[in-house]
């Protein structure tokens, strides 16, 4: 057994709304079941016995293979600590190849997962050794670096919890909150509207305490030094003054780092700016405040949570030395290394031992029995500090200090060190003081302090991102079908635009941005949906959606305001990635449909018997669309007071309960006065999607109105020229239910002698490029057959081979002719038209084949 292929599904896929590794596995015969294999599970259990409460452990010995390497790497996932539940395992068509889907909470750790998992299965078959451990360990370690920290994760989950969409933009902690126009930026605990100035000014602290000051905030008086003798010099003066201790630390230093506390010696003072030398070039002596150490946290205009800190210490028992209680403390599970874990490991490093020396103890001293040993002066949870909860008794005049001093250095979330006997009294009542103001605060210490209740930090922090109400979303229709997607999509695009929205659009064509396009090529995945979503000029979005990017990666959102489905018809790739059956094809589709936002709309093709049933699907109201006003569908979904939309004779008709609006299609250009059946209903698919996103119906009308198919609007989408007399439609109908409606297209229209220009993608199924030619040849009198530029697996001439297939008995087709490339057919057909005939061209290279007509056109 082995995995063929492993890919990541980013967003809400075929298996559910999971983030989920997606592998195809193949079993050779002999290997595909727990029965094949006797004593496996015995041996992947002794191995691995996480694996015993899940179903490896039943009598059921028919449990595939694949199956049981679901159920490992969720459980390895689940040992290394990772919130992951869900799994699937189901056989493909072919024999011996399977699916297997398991949630992953962060990829990299999933990928490793899948693998280790395959691993541990060879292990167990081969009878080889397999260490548990040390893969768990493996896991555990790429989690921690991989996953948010506590502070950036809390803000994110507060945001999910508001509906608000995130995405993140780094391996780090710079996150996207909302979408397009209406995003939002933050990088771990700093917002996007924090400017550098105010930034450079907290790393400043000489320049930070001549601000405070100046508005009045209580500071310890100090000033910068530039070597060690200078250093006590200064400290010399400050204690004469004051009649205390110092403190020295590095003036554009953070998270506690080179900072000494409460030295009075000619020694420690040394010491200390050397310590604080390592981290900056600017050293700042100043008065040491006795008292306590506090956090205050400041978000906009307001003290959300306040902590009492305590140094890295230790408790003496009589019995062990201060590095065996260190080891003790370090054990507990909420201390890990760096601030992925809500405490952090105390070290024995250099700064340690000093502190120690200067209470005359070392690491291997035995401290008698409640003896408190301090190894460091500052309280930072970063250097293995414990917090407890005080916001509850700061006083009111204290908060605004706070608030003040956040205020003039200019940070929207600050994180404000003071140093006084308690928060419950001024600070000007006990001789305190703000020592620091922080840029990126850590929010550890308030989300979950060593003692009493964590603080809705993340919360406060969305709050100030997005008042109440306000989701970050802008609106989002998704275009899925087999044919008439783009079509769709650019009408719809176009008449937000009228309604002066600035408008992102995907689609095979290329990605689009207020018009403009931005990338080329087929634009209709997930990666082309997430730019347009990452834009901040766009104001609403719509998005073609492809099967293929569906089954590749998911959906780029997590809900849509409006989901339109077309159609679903044959030769839509089918037989790739295992998708065989229209049927299956229509489950992939409905993916968009089950990802509507409740509040939101679902517009629905009636007279498709597949797409009519995902009604029953839907989390939200459904408006449905047919040409026949009569269809039982409709006028069943009409009856009930409920939305849609039909043709009645010359006129398109909006309908729900007694309101109507009507269309005159002959002011609807892309319909040809209502001659073209299929832009009829991809025009009644826009005006769905148009009237859930609450357009004006005047917008609407002039939208439709000023929309034209031409190859600048809509390339490829039946282009019609006129060449010496006759007429050409260029269309990239590319399966046969496209050229099926092209077909009833051309019949409406006149041609004295018809032509077609036709091929086939290679990745087609046979009987699909047959039915394509027989179609046209029961319609055109010339067939003129070129193979595609690329034949995706095809040998050359295989697909006009099968193209002459499909025209044998051909009952109108009397000249058939081949020609080697795209251009050369072109020309070669247009070669043999005469005034009045009509030449349906079903070009492959849409924007080189259009130019080539264009060019050809103007030439005369």
């Amino acid at each position: 057994m082995d995995i063929i292929r492993l890919r990541a599904l980013r967003g809400p896929n075929l298996w559910g709304r999971h983030t989920a590794m997606e592998a195809t596995i193949a079993c050779p015969p002999g290997e595909r079941t727990l029965a094949d294999l006797p004593g496996l599970k015995i041996r992947l259990q002794a191995r691995f016995p996480a694996l015993a409460p899940l179903h490896v452990t039943g009598s059921n010995t028919s449990i595939p293979l694949p199956e049981v390497l679901a159920i490992a790497a969720l459980s390895l996932q689940n040992s290394a600590g990772c919130p992951v539940t869900f799994y699937r395992c189901t056989a493909t068509a072919e024999e011996g190849v399977y699916q297997m889907v398991v949630e992953y909470s962060e990829e990299a750790v999933g990928r490793l997962a899948c693998e280790l998992a395959l691993e541990l299965y060879h292990a167990a078959r081969d009878d080889r050794p397999f260490d548990t451990a040390a893969a768990i360990a493996r896991l555990r370690a790429l989690d921690e670096d991989e996953r948010l920290g506590p502070s950036t994760g809390a803000i994110v989950d507060a945001a999910v919890a508001r509906g608000i969409p995130f995405r993140r933009l780094t391996s780090g902690s710079l996150v996207q909150f909302g979408w397009g126009a209406r995003q939002r930026r933050i990088q771990a605990a700093e917002l996007d509207c924090t400017s550098a100035i105010a930034e450079s000014i907290a790393q400043d602290k000489q320049l930070t305490k001549k601000l405070l000051l100046a508005a009045g905030v209580p500071v310890p008086e100090g000033r910068p030094v530039e070597d060690a003798e200078a250093a006590w010099v200064a400290a010399q003066e400050i204690m004469q003054c004051s009649g205390g201790a110092v403190v020295v630390k590095p003036q554009d230093g953070n998270q506690g780092k080179g900072v000494t506390v409460d030295i009075r010696t000619r020694e420690a003072v040394l010491a200390a700016y050397a310590a604080a030398a390592e981290i900056s070039d600017d050293v700042l002596v100043e008065r040491f405040l006795p008292g306590h150490d506090f956090r205050l946290l400041v978000v906009g205009k307001r003290l959300i949570a306040a902590a009492r800190r305590e140094p890295a210490q230790v408790i003496g028992d009589g019995r062990q030395s201060i590095r065996a209680l260190v080891d003790a403390v370090n054990r507990d599970p909420r201390r890990g290394e760096g601030h992925a874990t809500s405490l952090t490991k105390i070290r024995l490093d250099e700064i340690a031992l000093a502190t120690l020396r200067q209470q005359g103890l070392t690491p291997e001293t035995t401290p008698a029995e409640g003896q408190r040993v301090v190894l460091r002066n500052n309280a930072n949870l970063s250097t293995g500090g414990t917090a407890t909860d005080v916001t509850d008794d700061v006083h009111p005049q204290l908060a605004a200090r706070a608030v003040a001093a956040a205020s003039m250095v200019g940070l929207d979330i600050c994180g404000v060190d003071v140093v006084c006997d308690t928060v419950t009294r001024p600070l000007e009542a006990q001789g305190g003081g703000i020592v620091e103001v922080n840029a990126a605060p850590g929010l550890r210490m308030h989300l979950a302090p060593s003692y009493g209740k964590g603080r809705a930090v993340g919360e406060a922090i969305i709050e100030q991102l997005f008042p109440a109400g306000d989701n970050g979303r802008i609106p989002l229709v998704a275009v899925a079908g087999t044919n008439g997607k783009t079509t769709t999509v650019r009408l719809i695009a176009h008449l937000q635009t009228v309604a002066g929205r600035r408008v992102g659009m995907t689609t095979t064509d290329g990605v689009y941005i207020a018009g403009r396009r931005i990338d080329s090529g087929d634009c209709s995945g997930p990666k082309s949906a997430r730019n347009v979503l990452l834009h901040p000029d766009v104001d609403a979005a719509v998005l073609e959606t492809a099967r293929g990017g569906i089954l590749r990666e998911g959906l780029a959102f997590d809900h849509c305001d409006v989901a339109v489905v077309t159609n679903i018809g044959l030769g839509d790739h089918l037989g790739l990635n295992y998708i065989t059956t229209v049927e299956d094809l229509a489950v992939v589709k409905r993916v968009i449909v089950d990802n509507v936002m409740p509040t939101g709309m679902t517009v629905l093709n009636a007279a498709d018997p597949i797409v009519a049933r995902k009604a029953a699907y839907c989390p939200s109201a459904v408006t449905f669309f047919a040409t026949d006003g009569h269809h039982p569908v409709l006028a069943s979904h009409r009856a009930r007071k409920r939305r849609v939309v039909f043709r009645d004779g010359a006129d398109l008709v909006a309908a729900e309960g007694e309101f109507a609006v009507r269309f005159p299609l002959a002011a609807i250009p892309l319909t040809h006065a209502g001659a073209l059946g299929f832009q009829v209903e991809n025009v009644m698919a826009a005006i769905g999607a148009a009237w859930a996103l609450g357009l004006d119906w005047d917008v609407v009308r002039r939208g439709l109105a000023s929309f034209v198919s031409d190859a600048a609007t809509v390339p490829g989408r039946f282009n019609v020229f006129t060449y010496r007399g006759a007429t050409l439609i260029a269309d990239y109908g590319h399966n046969p239910d496209a050229i099926m409606a092209l077909v009833q297209a051309v019949e409406a229209m006149p041609g004295k002698r018809r032509t077609a220009v036709i091929s086939a993608a290679g990745d087609r199924r046979d009987e699909d490029i047959r039915q394509q030619s027989q179609l046209l040849g029961a319609v055109f009198d010339r067939l003129v057959l070129y193979e595609d530029a690329c034949q995706r697996g095809r040998a050359p001439g295989e697909t006009l081979a099968l193209l002459r297939e499909g025209l044998a008995g051909a009952t109108r087709t009397r000249q058939i002719e081949e020609v080697h490339g795209e251009f050369l057919a072109i020309d070669q057909a247009l070669a043999g038209l005469a005034p009045g005939d009509l030449c349906l061209i079903l070009i492959d290279q849409i924007e080189e084949a259009l130019a080539h007509i264009a060019q050809r056109v103007a030439a005369g």
